[in-house]
């Protein structure tokens, strides 16, 4: 069951077997409790959340979900894509979370373009440790060893190993090695930080852009595409148009809420300057989408290629030199 979580976790439950139950939202963008209650029961393995949510809104009633869900023998599972708000402030497992995993591509400062490499550490509460695959690393007075028996016989939690697990190794590390870098003091920085600077550029561009969902927001928020829509320039062409200003277009069309959905999240790493920069590029595609909104339609015209055909790329996705070779014969 899921409330907004990321696509590729609702594909990995039900590569396992399960069907996947989405519960609505409130017109205040949380989780809909009075929708959540009817739909569970024992045939209910987990719920995943995020906290804060995908609109950047924290659920408030988080501990009467965790109530509700334990109450059927299933799991609150917390998915680690919004993490940045609450480092350092808050705990999910004092929310009511059995299970989480940390995206530390998101949190943490490692790679994420072109796939990876990436990792995501997954945290259980007391008394599912017995599920985590090994190798496990625990405590042992004042230091730590790694518990790691042989792979041998039957399968069991005991002999339970996660493949490949060294190939991003490194990746652990460098997570572990920025958390250094900050230090205690400074880790409780990150999520304030994160929230300043996105409800900064949310009230420079509400004027020009349409807000949903008028609230205080935490690390990230959505608009519902440009406030004025008789000019009929779209989410994609105001990213497309971002490109021209050498701006990496934000997170378009999702999530699905609203039709024209245009995410923004700056985190907690960009300067003031920096934030100002892309405030003054937004107000000026939204004047371009007014005045010459031709221009914005058709955008990209600075970068070596121009608009692609988005449908024939997604379904004649050209892979490989030879495959380009053969369709340009």
């Amino acid at each position: 069951m899921g409330t907004g979580a990321g696509i590729e976790r609702e594909v990995s439950a039900a590569v396992c077997g399960l069907d996947i139950v989405e519960v609505k939202s409130t017109a205040e963008g949380l989780v809909d409790v009075e929708d959540l209650k009817p739909l569970l029961g024992d045939d209910i393995a987990a719920i995943m959340m995020t906290n804060p949510n995908t609109l950047g809104l924290f659920e408030k009633e988080i501990p009467e979900i965790a109530k509700l869900v334990h109450a059927c023998g299933a799991l609150l599972y917390y998915d680690g894509a919004n993490f940045n708000p609450i480092l350092g402030v808050a705990r999910p497992g004092d929310m009511g979370f059995d299970v989480m995993h940390i995206n530390l591509h998101k949190t943490f400062s490692t790679p994420h373009g072109g796939g990876g490499p990436g990792d995501g550490p997954v945290g259980v509460r007391k008394g599912l440790e017995q599920f985590l695959p090994k190798p496990h690393v625990v405590k042992d007075g004042d230091k730590f060893v790694v518990e790691n028996p042989a792979s041998e016989g039957d399968y069991s939690t005991e002999s339970n190993h996660v493949g490949a697990y060294l190939g991003n190794f490194l990746v652990n590390v460098r997570a572990y090695t920025y958390l250094l870098t900050l230090g205690r003091d400074q880790v409780k920085k990150v999520g304030p930080l994160a929230t300043l600077n996105a409800n900064y550029i949310k009230e420079s561009l509400k004027d020009d852009f349409e807000l949903p969902i008028p609230t205080t927001c935490m690390h990230e928020f959505v608009f519902n595409g440009l406030r004025d829509k008789s000019t009929g320039v779209t989410t994609m062409d105001v990213a497309k148009r971002l490109l021209d200003y050498g701006y990496h277009a934000p997170t378009i069309y999702f999530p699905l809420l609203f039709h024209e959905a245009l995410m923004i999240e700056p985190t907690e790493n960009e300067s003031k300057e920096t934030m100002d920069g892309f405030i003054e590029v937004m107000h000026k595609i939204a004047q371009e989408a007014r005045e010459t909104p031709e221009e914005v339609k058709s955008a990209p015209h600075n970068t070596p290629i121009g608009r692609v055909d988005d449908v024939l790329a997604a379904k004649h996705p050209i892979t490989t030199f030879k495959q380009l070779q053969h369709d340009n014969d």
